[in-house]
């Protein structure tokens, strides 16, 4: 008889990470731990032939360190996200500590998380675990039904979103935002409290995290994003999501 368990082992082992880590040993640690989870584990040791693995199949996954040869982690980011195909891939960075620029540098790239070095493996894999069951809807729970109101539209079960009738690819981390926002109209939300309610109480992160992402769903769905309409800053505060912008 199936267990439980064994049911999500079969479900886990058809998600394909790729870890891109040009030190060797971490790149072991990492691939060791993922593998114990049921993931299929690839490695890469620079930008370069991480792009020839990705051209050959495309991850389920990325673990990008920033700090690679000949192609920076920064710059294969940023190709991920001008490339259809590969313009949703979840991307989780891995980073020196302390370098706060080179965090919020990935963040505005597209990445949709980040772990600090020298990091816990339990953290990576919560992490990793994470972002897949947002990348892969459809074997989550879903959450039915759409929002609908003036010239912004989301289908919440395909992770579609439509402003003045135009798609918008949001990663990740912005559609989460964005569907806390418009399911919570004009309540001020803290740095804080988001942090907690969208990203969740077991993830490390910095406040300034909500900011990038706001800044970066500011780009997609605001007339003018250097003068919001709809995510507005309280100052002090936090943030504040305001419907009646849209009509």
């Amino acid at each position: 008889m199936s267990t439980p368990a064994a049911a999500l082992q079969r479900e886990r082992i058809r998600y394909k990470i790729l870890v891109v880590e040009d030190e060797a040993d971490i790149r072991e640690l990492l691939r060791y731990n993922l593998a114990q989870e049921g993931f299929a584990v690839e490695e890469a040791g620079d930008g370069a032939e991480a792009l020839d693995r990705i051209a050959r199949r495309v991850p389920d996954l990325l673990v990008l360190d920033l700090m690679l040869p000949q192609m920076s982690g920064l710059e294969l980011c940023r190709r991920m996200r001008s490339n259809p195909d590969t313009t949703k891939l979840p991307i989780l960075v891995v980073t020196a500590k302390g370098a706060e620029v080179d965090r919020i540098l990935g963040l505005e790239m597209g990445a949709d998380d980040y772990v600090v070095k020298p990091f816990s493996p339990r953290e990576v894999v919560a992490r990793v675990k994470a972002l897949l069951r947002r990348a892969n809807p459809a074997n989550e729970p879903a959450a039915p039904g759409n929002y609908d109101r003036g010239r912004l539209k989301i289908d919440f079960s395909t992770y579609e979103v439509f402003v003045d009738g135009q798609p918008r690819e949001l990663a990740l981390r912005e559609f989460e935002l964005l569907r806390f926002f418009v399911q919570h109209p004009m309540r001020v939300y803290s740095r804080e409290q988001l942090l907690d309610l969208v990203w969740g109480r077991d993830t490390f992160v910095e406040p300034r995290t909500v900011d990038v992402h706001v800044r970066r769903l500011r780009q997609q769905i605001e007339r003018d994003d250097a003068n919001p309409e709809l995510i507005l800053t309280v100052r002090s505060v936090g943030y504040r999501f305001n419907p009646e912008a849209l009509g």
